[in-house]
């Protein structure tokens, strides 16, 4: 799977995200849902790296091998904001400050 991909990990502040990506052209971040991870989109990552978009496929936030952030009270570690705020800050740290989204599920 992901065959001429990267893969690694990148901090993102509170956790490191593994992440797999490859291509060139426009930026296409793909969101798995729960309880999955980025590998939901083994099928379709090629074929849209096939067709000119740079993609970027996260495990998310506790999830896969991505890290874990700390308990806290409420478990507002979870919640789509920060879950969002992760993903915004790996595509700046991977150069993409304008990028479009896919989510499967939980990633929607």
């Amino acid at each position: 799977m992901f065959d001429d991909f990267t893969d690694e990990r990148i901090d993102v502040g509170e956790v490191e995200l593994r992440v797999r990506h490859a291509g060139r052209g426009l930026p296409v971040l793909l969101v798995h849902g729960h309880p999955r991870t980025g590998s939901t989109w083994h099928r379709v990552a090629p074929q849209l790296v096939e067709r000119g978009f740079t993609v970027v496929c996260p495990d998310m936030r506790g999830y896969g091998q991505s890290g874990k952030a700390r308990i806290l009270p409420g478990h507002s570690q979870q919640s789509k904001r920060e879950v969002a705020a992760d993903l915004v800050r790996l595509m700046d740290a991977l150069g993409h400050s304008r990028f479009a989204v896919v989510g499967h599920d939980h990633g929607s």
